[in-house]
């Protein structure tokens, strides 16, 4: 048995390949190596996944996740992984990897991440060989669900929501902004930040709302993809649920700084498995 692993830091999906062909999807929560131990990672596997397999069957695991920013982090999850699958071979890389090769595959490209956070990479065909930083929710990670969730209260807070929207949004969040500030500055203010992209999505047709979304997801593209070397003269792809759900705002800003749309994909767990059981293709 193979299996390809997809990691954030709140769900992680594992695609278990039996023989090459009869694929079989489960999830568990999420865990990042600057957060959990090798124990803790440990303990996850073995009540959420083990269960749903045979640990001795698995061959090989190729996991991508969050937080592996180094060595380090990385052996924190294959100490892991090789504790949990005593007889398998396990490769850990990044996620920004993963978005890498499920989009580009093996040709040149720029392969962007817009989900809870964003990140970007140039990819070559074979290794990452340029990436302009993230910097994280508080300082960076523009055109992610974090971004366009601080757009979003920013105006509501400033008073500058339109009065349709303005009604539509106490509707929407009756506990009110003393409530919803207080939260924000609870644990975890990334994750909920990006909650209220909901809110935006149902309302992207409102001319106020698309403008909002276009100003982070172009600075995303200001600040990230047209830093590259060559960046008109590559696809631009990406995976996330952002990225996904706002892909024709996506698609109108690139096409305003003449960039080259590649694939958007919600989610890189099955391109991933095409490319590491067809590796030639």
């Amino acid at each position: 048995m193979v299996i390809i692993a997809d990691c954030g830091s709140t769900k992680s999906d594992w695609l278990l390949i039996h023989g090459g062909r009869d694929q079989q999807l489960e999830n568990t929560v999420g865990f990042s190596p600057f957060f959990h131990t090798t124990a803790d990672i440990k303990a996850i596997l073995d009540t959420q996944l083990v269960p749903k397999l045979k640990p001795k069957d698995v061959t090989e695991i190729y996991f991508y996740g969050t937080g592996i920013h180094d060595e380090h982090r990385a052996e924190i999850v294959a100490a892991a992984l090789r504790a949990t699958f005593p007889n398998a071979a396990v490769e850990v890389e990044h996620d920004l990897l993963a978005s890498a090769r499920a989009t580009c595959g093996h040709n040149a490209g720029i392969a962007c991440i817009l989900g809870t956070g964003s990140n970007s990479c140039y990819f070559d065909g074979e290794t990452i060989m340029d990436n302009v930083p993230s910097l994280g929710w508080l300082l960076g990670d523009e055109g992610s669900g974090t971004h366009l969730g601080k757009a979003l209260l920013r105006a509501k807070f400033y008073r500058e929501l339109p009065t349709d929207l303005n009604n539509e949004f106490d509707a929407a969040f009756p506990e009110g902004m003393d409530a919803i500030k207080d939260r924000v500055y609870e644990k975890n203010a990334n994750s909920y930040l990006a909650t209220f992209t909901r809110f935006l999505g149902e309302h992207i047709e409102h001319p106020f709302i698309e403008h909002l979304v276009a100003d982070c997801l172009g600075e995303f593209l200001d600040r990230h993809v047209c830093k590259y070397n060559g960046y008109q003269q590559v696809p631009i792809h990406f995976v996330g649920s952002i990225a996904h759900h706002f892909q024709d705002v996506l698609l109108n800003c690139m096409e305003g700084r003449k960039l080259k749309p590649g694939v958007i994909v919600r989610k890189p767990i099955y391109p991933l498995a095409d490319y590491h059981l067809h590796p030639t293709d």
